[in-house]
């Protein structure tokens, strides 16, 4: 597997892993854009195609995770918590102190995959997540602290 950055031109290759991973997917457009934005910055991990890609900017010395998505048939394999990590490096790497993201309440797998990549809940988002034909979900914002300092 082979971890590089994403590019604009990845952007309909990143919505397909994204629509296999999410029922209210983002398509190539939303993530174009998002792509050309402030601070954005994307890694994907290619093998025989994209499988899996982390989307996150970073603006002064705040990062924000935007999204992860991994194929389905490559998921349980570490791919996120490598993107995770690089991704947080890379926000480290342009001044980020803090790197934030929402997670849905009701995805334990993916609290846990946080949980164990260094991430703390520190807010909770009511009705956050919008779920087809159910009542919406909340949202933990978790952070992960960057560029420590030994005291």
């Amino acid at each position: 597997m082979k971890i590089e950055p994403a590019r604009r031109a990845d952007a309909k290759a990143l919505a397909r892993v994204h629509a296999a991973s999410f029922d209210a997917s983002w398509s190539a457009a939303d993530l174009a854009t998002l792509l050309d934005g402030p601070g954005a910055f994307a890694l994907m991990a290619r093998h025989e195609g994209v499988q899996a890609f982390v989307l996150a900017r970073a603006i002064a010395d705040e990062a924000e995770i935007l999204t992860i998505a991994v194929s389905p048939d490559f998921r349980r394999r570490g791919l996120a918590r490598t993107l995770v990590d690089a991704a947080a490096r890379l926000a480290e790497s342009h001044g980020a102190q803090s790197l934030f993201l929402e997670v849905a309440e009701d995805n334990p797998a993916a609290i846990a995959l946080y949980g164990g990549a260094g991430f703390a809940q520190v807010g909770h988002r009511r009705s956050y997540y919008a779920r087809p034909g159910v009542a919406p979900v909340d949202a933990l914002v978790m952070r992960r602290d960057l560029n420590r300092r030994p005291a």
